[in-house]
């Protein structure tokens, strides 16, 4: 695929981008010296998307780090202070998807939004722990047994929203908008199109239905900003 060509359908494939690790495994090997902190997020992530929050010990997440114990407590106080670092990293490592693949270089506000659904529907393949979100993930668990955790995942998912909404906004004054419908409310909308298009997949340990979901979203973006008449 031409890398400079903007994507257009769901099956379309974005080029080879690094997003920042999404979908990356952690191998159970020591951590170089100085990482052990990067190692245990990374690790955090990985296993509490494949088992879930209330499942996943410290012994296993610093086994996956390949840190030892003492060297998780010395940059954690505990699992919970652990979760809220990880959810606040979960956002950077989300924040190359706004800024890296080809579609956000397109001129059509409309075409970027567009080309951001293409995106994540093309990253809904392989093992379901490897696409699903880690907030999204944990705050299903935690929101009433932690506040700490629960503010940290609102925190990271309202960045996901508010990253998209320049383009919506951009898309609104170009194209118009159904009545009632802001920018904000639509990247929230989307937000848990994709979150429920995890769950489902969940449900059936494979990706076709949550890219099914993904395909109704795009053809609903679509359809909420054609020109009157159009088919």
């Amino acid at each position: 695929m031409n890398p400079n060509q903007p994507a257009s359908t769901p099956e379309s494939r974005p080029s080879a981008i690094a997003v920042a690790g999404v979908g990356a495994g952690i191998a159970a090997v020591r951590a170089p010296r100085g990482s052990a902190r990067a190692a245990l997020i990374a690790a955090a992530h990985s296993t509490v998307r494949k088992q879930g929050y209330a499942a996943t010990t410290v012994d296993q997440i610093c086994a996956a780090a390949g840190v030892t114990k003492g060297a998780f407590f010395h940059h954690f106080a505990s699992k919970e202070a652990l979760a809220v670092a990880a959810a606040e990293a979960w956002t950077e490592r989300a924040r190359p998807m706004f800024e890296m693949p080809p579609h956000t270089k397109l001129d059509d506000p409309l075409a970027r939004l567009i080309g951001h659904i293409d995106f994540r529907f093309a990253m809904l393949d392989g093992p379901v722990e490897e696409f699903t979100c880690f907030v999204g993930t944990m705050v299903q668990e935690a929101f009433a047994t932690s506040d700490a955790i629960r503010a940290a995942c609102e925190a990271s998912i309202n960045a996901y929203c508010a990253a998209l909404t320049p383009d919506i906004e951009a898309t609104m004054a170009r194209y118009g908008a159904p009545e009632d419908v802001t920018a904000l409310g639509l990247a929230q909308h989307i937000q848990a199109v994709l979150q429920g298009s995890f769950i489902l997949a969940k449900t059936t340990n494979d990706p076709a239905i949550a890219r099914e979901s993904v395909t109704h979203l795009k053809r609903y973006i679509g359809m909420s900003f054609a020109p009157p008449g159009a088919s």
